[in-house]
């Protein structure tokens, strides 16, 4: 029985829509080094597109974890934990190294604040919730959320190397576009937020 067991644990553990998710939570100590190296430790620009290449190879995985896992009947317990986690970490610590290197900056501040800080009291609301046995799925507009996030967040890690890019337009037009975007993301963000906290406010007034 106990081998039986394992043997179903393994696959599933191992399939390749958690693999994908694995590679995400990889990603993030490599986007971070990059994004060091390039401001702290004063690399060249060329160390943005390459955080900006890990970034977006592991935002794909984000689309490709999910696909697969229904569409091959491979879900499982620990693919719907680590997903969200991999998707808040990938998010937090590019926004945390942008605001490092300044092209997070001023009032734009408070739009990574808003973010930071909702996937926070998010993850601890459903960390309560699942004690009481209570799932909060994830709605489509948070799906989209995250998506615009990684959008914004790309743009952004583009940045300065991007504006080089395209300078013949006089303004920093990718950092821009990268910023308007972290908005709308915050805004959508406390949306969402307000949404998971009303659908499980019932549960938390309990007592």
């Amino acid at each position: 029985m106990e081998i039986a067991t394992s043997t179903n644990v393994r696959p599933r553990t191992f399939a390749l829509p958690n693999t994908l998710t694995y590679a995400r939570i990889v990603a993030v100590p490599l986007v971070v080094a990059c994004m060091f190296w390039q401001d702290i430790l004063e690399g060249g620009l060329w160390l943005r597109w390459v955080a900006l290449a890990i970034f977006i190879a592991a935002a794909v995985t984000d689309v490709l974890d999910g696909y697969f896992a229904r569409s091959w009947g491979q879900q499982s317990d620990i693919g719907r934990m680590l997903d969200p986690i991999a998707d808040k970490l990938l998010v937090s610590s590019s926004l945390l190294m942008l605001a490092a290197d300044g092209t997070i900056r001023g009032w734009s501040l408070w739009a990574a604040i808003v973010i930071l800080c909702r996937e926070i009291l998010v993850s601890g609301l459903r960390e309560y919730l699942a004690e009481l046995r209570v799932s909060v799925p994830v709605t489509r507009l948070a799906k989209w959320k995250t998506a615009l996030q990684l959008v914004a967040v790309g743009f952004l890690l583009a940045g300065t190397a991007g504006d080089l890019v395209v300078v013949n337009l006089g303004f920093p037009v990718v950092t821009w576009i990268g910023l308007t975007l972290l908005w709308l993301s915050a805004l959508l963000t406390l949306y969402t937020g307000y949404d998971y906290f009303r659908a499980g406010l019932h549960h938390l007034t309990k007592d």
